[in-house]
């Protein structure tokens, strides 16, 4: 995983700021695509932080500030910068998912410390220019260097080779470790067999009439009229596209916005007269008029998928990333549980 390296963001996270309350670390550094603006938001609808550099952390003696937590705050919820705060019933959770980040950041940078890992000089300049360019201008660079690096270019550099040691220890202990082979995406495969059965499907357009719930005489045959001249212009189309423009123009049910598209329904789903006009088609055939009380539709048959196991060939990139996202999270979550073990922590206020 290429790091993109923020001095700002260090490691950030990528769970849904709703889901925080139970916040793990969830991967190295990713890229941003607007520079780092950290000062806190005035005139909040919601909940907005102060900044004051106040210690929020204490992690074997190194000192975290409520400038990072807020940094942090930022990358879980970036929605707070156009709503000018955080909304005040997940504020709590933001900062608590907010805090565990940014502790288990420090310990992972200890950790590289203690290794006594370096990065190469040519890696650390290449970093440097990289991130320079996400500022749309020189003098946002400054103000950045003003604001958050007390106008020192060394701060930032020693923030950017920190960031580099966190990726470094993570790809290690973490990401290498996490790949999947082909034997664990077979054994996965032949374990859970129901995940992977196919059940009987069919994939159609719709065009309906659709009286009231209680028609008069009048309406009812009103609507079998309308049903019957809509009949006969469907099985005058010729395409998906014909049948599709047409039940934008005439259909009463809530699929004409979508060209009549159901799209894959599975046959449990459907009602017992359907499923029987569906089976007596061909693809790009169209149905008769189907009656379901006083309602009338009519339906055009785009695939019937048989019930099938479908092949690990089909499932196997999908599969990849799901179990390799799976053991990345548990070995991170291991990791972050065994520097914490032998770490000294103090939450501050």
């Amino acid at each position: 995983m290429a790091l993109a390296v923020l001095a700002w963001a260090l490691v950030s996270v990528s769970v849904a700021w709703a889901q925080v309350a139970s916040h793990a670390p969830t991967g190295v550094a990713v890229a941003k695509t607007t520079p780092p603006q950290p000062s806190s938001p005035a005139g909040a609808q919601g909940s907005a932080l102060q900044v004051s550099d106040k210690p929020v952390a204490r992690v074997n003696g190194a000192v975290l500030t409520d400038r990072d937590l807020l940094r942090e705050m930022f990358a879980i919820f970036p929605y707070a910068r156009q709503h000018n705060g955080f909304p005040k019933a997940q504020e709590a959770a933001i900062r608590q998912g907010a805090l565990e980040m940014i502790i288990f950041e420090e310990l992972v940078y200890q950790e590289a410390v203690r290794r006594k890992l370096t990065i190469a000089p040519e890696k650390l300049k290449r970093a440097e220019a990289d991130f320079r360019q996400q500022f749309a201008s020189p003098e946002q660079y400054k103000e950045y260097l003003q604001t958050e690096m007390r106008g020192s270019e060394e701060q930032a550099r020693q923030q950017i080779k920190r960031s580099l040691l966190i990726d470094q220890v993570l790809k290690s202990d973490v990401e290498n470790k996490s790949a999947v082979s082909l034997a664990e995406l077979k054994a996965y495969y032949d374990k859970n067999p129901a995940r992977f059965q196919q059940p009987e499907s069919f994939s159609f357009q719709s065009i309906s009439v659709l009286p009231p719930v209680k028609p008069t005489a009048e309406q009812a045959k009103d609507a079998r009229k309308k049903a019957e001249d809509a009949l006969v212009q469907a099985k005058a189309t010729k395409s998906y596209e014909d049948f599709g423009l047409l039940a934008e123009k005439i259909s009463q049910d809530d699929f004409r916005v979508n060209m009549g598209d159901h799209k894959i329904v599975t046959r449990d789903k459907l009602p017992p007269e359907v499923v029987k006009a569906l089976l007596a088609l061909q693809p790009g055939q169209t149905t008769g008029l189907i009656q379901i009380e006083s309602a009338y539709t009519i339906l055009r048959l785009n695939a019937h998928n048989t019930a099938r196991k479908v092949s690990l060939e089909e499932v196997k990139a999908d599969l990849k990333v799901e179990l390799q996202k799976e053991k990345y999270e548990k070995l991170r979550s291991n990791f972050a549980k065994q520097l914490r073990a032998k770490a000294k922590v103090e939450e501050v206020g």
